[in-house]
C-alpha cells in the first residue's frame, strides 16, 4: 500500500483486541497526522510570502493564542496536557524555523529578481 494513502479504520480503542489492531490504528492516525502537518507547513510558506518583514515571523502573541486554543481543545478532546503542551510547543518551534527559512529563501529570490 502507498504510504500516502489513508488506511481504513478498523477499530476504536475500545474494540481493539490485539496489538496488531492497535498498531494498525496508530499507523492510520500517523498517516493522517503527516497529511495534516504537510498542510500546516504549506501555510508557513504562505505566511513567509505574506509577512512583510522577517521580524514578523516569530509572534509571541500568536504563540500564546495558539497554546490557549490547544489547551482548550485538548481538555474537550481528553488529550493529556502532558502530551499537548510539548507536542505543540515543538511543532510551533519547528514551524517557525521552517518559516524563517522560507522567508529567507523568498527574500533572496526577490533580491535576485531586483
Amino acid at each position: 500500500m502507498n504510504p500516502s494513502e489513508p488506511l481504513p479504520r478498523r477499530h476504536t480503542a475500545a474494540t481493539c483486541t490485539s496489538m496488531a489492531d492497535v498498531r494498525h490504528e496508530i499507523d492510520r492516525l500517523d498517516r493522517e497526522l503527516v497529511a495534516l502537518l504537510a498542510e500546516r507547513q504549506s501555510f508557513m510558506d504562505a505566511a513567509a510570502r505574506i509577512k512583510p518583514h522577517r521580524t514578523a515571523v516569530r509572534d509571541e502573541g500568536r504563540i500564546a493564542d495558539v497554546m490557549a486554543k490547544v489547551h482548550a481543545a485538548a481538555a474537550v478532546a481528553g488529550l493529556s496536557p502532558a502530551i499537548a503542551e510539548p507536542v505543540w510547543r515543538t511543532l510551533m518551534d519547528r514551524c517557525i524555523a521552517y518559516e524563517f527559512t522560507a522567508f529567507d529563501r523568498r527574500a533572496s529570490t526577490d533580491a535576485d529578481a531586483a
